[in-house]
């Protein structure tokens, strides 16, 4: 049963993050964190179909509000408080009796992930102690750029990362296809996976002339997670 953790997101806030336990038949012994995007909070269907569905596979997801969802507000918060929230939940996942001696996997939904990779960058730059509690980070919808505004990209701290990525992406992403992440991939010697949903847009919904139904995409999407983390697990 999904269990609510109350968690220090910085010296004035506390926000809720929720547990879904690994189902015990099949536990593989590591932690996913995912932050939601910027327009919803952890309770979107999005987000508890993945964190359920990962935890029927054998990992231990967890989910959490950013402060600004937490209390209500529609605009996210400064970047400082988005990554301090994140790095909170992060020394709450590696303090919880139940997750005890997990690999750690952090990412998210757009936004989510995209803190998640700002934390990862400065931790390999800055924090050497975190950056080896992390193992590696799992993109849903990496926000290359906002919409509409290709030239304003999100990819200069991504080399600071060492750890493995996977991106899961779809063909028809607004905010940066599966065509526009892989040559920064390339370009930048990223230690990065792309998992390509075709005709998937930034939440992987694609029409049904692709061939599968929308319960399949995300079943394949969550499979594929759970197969990376295993294969960098080692």
């Amino acid at each position: 049963m999904p269990t609510e953790i109350s968690v220090k997101a910085n010296a004035n806030d506390t926000v809720t993050a929720i547990l879904y336990p690994a189902a015990k038949k099949n536990r593989i012994g590591a932690t996913i964190i995912l932050g939601h995007g910027a327009g919803a909070n952890q309770l979107s269907s999005f987000m508890t179909l993945f964190a359920e569905g990962l935890s029927q596979r054998g990992l231990d997801a967890m989910t959490f509000n950013f402060v600004y969802t937490e209390h209500e507000r529609g605009a996210p918060d400064p970047k400082a408080k988005l990554e301090a929230c994140y790095r909170g939940v992060i020394d709450a996942a590696l303090k919880h009796k139940k997750l005890e001696g997990n690999q750690l996997i952090i990412g998210g939904k757009s936004m989510g992930g995209r803190i998640a990779s700002q934390v990862a960058a400065e931790a390999c730059e800055q924090n050497e102690t975190l950056a080896s509690q992390i193992n590696g980070l799992v993109f849903l919808g990496y926000p290359l750029h906002p919409p509409g505004n290709p030239a304003k990209l999100r990819v200069d701290h991504l080399p600071h990362i060492k750890m493995p990525m996977l991106f899961v992406q779809g063909t028809r992403d607004s905010l940066g296809a599966v065509e526009e992440i892989s040559p920064f991939i390339k370009k930048l010697k990223l230690p990065a996976t792309i998992f390509a949903i075709e005709g998937g847009d930034h939440s992987f919904k694609a029409p049904k002339k692709f061939g599968l139904t929308q319960a399949e995409i995300y079943e394949n999407a969550m499979d594929r997670i759970v197969e990376w983390v295993t294969e960098i697990r080692g």
